[in-house]
């Protein structure tokens, strides 16, 4: 049975990962000529790669790492010491960390924040800690109810001092979702931190070994099309086909490149599209349904990513680093965490912008300028010489995951639909990672799961 897949990102790839693995033949399409959605990757003509984000994979990510065992390649996952570290803006140059101890959860999440005594008082401490009791003893059901509430307000309800979500959390919110906490649905940063507390290694991180394109796609595509299914490049899809009674009978793919016109069809269809692409392709009939009205409420929100190679280091640490910058969010030294990226005498960072809405349309060299002016902050020592900057790449995203504000759980969809023969899947769609790669795999065993469901009641 044909499965037909508009998308080569994560979601759509574990997607057709799962569906051999049930006995089915999956055809993913992808518009652009490059697999990965939101983690494509590309190498420019030196040979050095840039990525549409920087990627980080948790102790937190089942779904992730059972995928990575399944495709027998667990071992390009390179795991970091477990901790996280913070710039000091106060005192450029230097760093604040919070140490996990090898110790059963939730213990050592206590003890590292009871051992960090930078940036947070034990008064403040204490009371954060008591802030958190009720999504520790009322779990996932409570940290949903959040969700009408942005993370300073949650914080302000719990008398959590104000100090807390500047010093920590808005580059929390910033990582999660590249938006500040007075945006932020406190359902996010409350899942996220359930997540830590409760299994030893969550928050644990790893670095892919190389790009994502190659190290984690393209071993995807390996498995699928080894087992008869199908990844097809440079296949935009124009219109979804929808007969009288309402089912898809195909997907459209255009005239292109000399090769004419195209119907794909299959006994299943699937979109595994950004939200907001879908939102355009959706047949009038559909736009009237509940279900696919809801999708207005989501929306993308914009990301950039910035690397820079530097002539000399700007620093040895193999982890990364959250910024504590107005303008950055999080950044690492990718030759210092990435195999492939290694360089013993040259550092190339990779940062991320956000909130990134007011940068979205400025030129790239505006984006460096206004990112080395914050690195000058970061790295005194280095600037404005003698580190020497020989080369960046600015990849902008206008709209990368679903904007996370409050009231958005509402908004998001089941994989199943109402249209008998057509699903959904992408980090968009209901299931308890949110806008993640976690979320993105899991929403594409999910989708799947409801498939092979579906046709077993049929």
């Amino acid at each position: 049975m044909r499965v037909a897949i508009a998308g080569a990102g994560l979601a759509g790839l574990s997607c057709a990962k799962y569906l051999t693995d049930m006995g089915y033949t999956p055809i993913v399409l992808e518009r652009r000529d490059v697999l990965g959605g939101k983690v494509a990757a590309w190498k420019d003509e030196d040979g050095d790669w840039y990525e549409t984000g920087l990627h980080i994979f948790f102790g937190a990510y089942p779904n992730m790492l059972q995928l990575f065992k399944e495709l027998d390649i667990e071992d390009r996952l390179q795991w970091k010491e477990h901790t996280m570290i913070f710039n000091q803006p106060d005192q450029p140059g230097t760093y604040s960390r919070f140490d996990f101890p090898d110790i059963p959860a939730p213990v050592n999440g206590i003890v590292a924040i009871l051992r960090n005594n930078d940036m947070l008082t034990w008064p403040e401490k204490i009371k954060f800690g008591l802030g958190l009791i009720p999504a520790m003893i009322q779990g996932q059901n409570y940290v949903e109810q959040m969700d009408k509430y942005s993370f300073s307000e949650w914080l302000k309800q719990q008398n959590v001092p104000p100090r807390v979500e500047t010093e920590v959390f808005i580059a929390m919110s910033k990582a999660l979702n590249f938006i500040g906490p007075e945006e932020i649905s406190s359902t996010v940063i409350l899942t996220a931190l359930n997540r830590f507390l409760q299994e030893k290694n969550g928050s644990k991180m790893a670095f892919l070994d190389g790009s994502p394109t190659e190290r984690l796609c393209q071993p995807l595509v390996d498995y699928i099309t080894e087992r008869g299914g199908q990844v097809r490049l440079n296949a935009p899809i124009q219109e979804f086909l929808v007969n009288e009674s309402g089912h898809v009978e195909g997907f459209v793919i255009p005239a292109r490149n000399g090769a004419p016109e195209e119907v794909l069809t299959a006994d299943v269809y699937v979109s595994a599209m950004p939200v907001d692409p879908l939102k355009l392709m959706l047949p009038k009939p559909w736009q009237e349904l509940d279900y696919f009205k809801q999708l207005e409420g989501l929306e993308g929100v914009p990301v950039i990513n910035v690397h820079l190679w530097f002539d000399r280091k700007l620093t040895d640490i193999d982890h990364l680093l959250f910024s504590r910058s107005p303008l950055l969010s999080v950044y690492a030294d990718m030759s210092n965490t990435c195999k492939e990226y290694a360089n013993p005498d040259r550092s190339m960072l990779e940062l991320v912008l956000a909130p990134a809405a007011d940068w979205i349309g400025k030129s790239d060299a505006d984006i460096v300028a206004a990112t080395m002016a914050e690195l000058e902050k970061l790295f005194p020592q280095h600037f404005p010489s003698p580190a020497k900057l020989l080369k960046y790449h600015v990849v902008k995203t206008p709209r990368s995951v679903y904007k996370a504000t409050p009231g958005r759980q509402a908004c998001r969809p089941s994989q199943k639909t109402p249209i008998p023969n057509f699903y959904l899947s992408g980090d968009y769609t209901m299931q308890r990672y949110l806008a993640s790669m976690e979320g993105a795999v899991l929403s594409g065993k999910l989708t799947a799961q409801a498939i092979q469901q579906d046709l077993r009641t049929s």
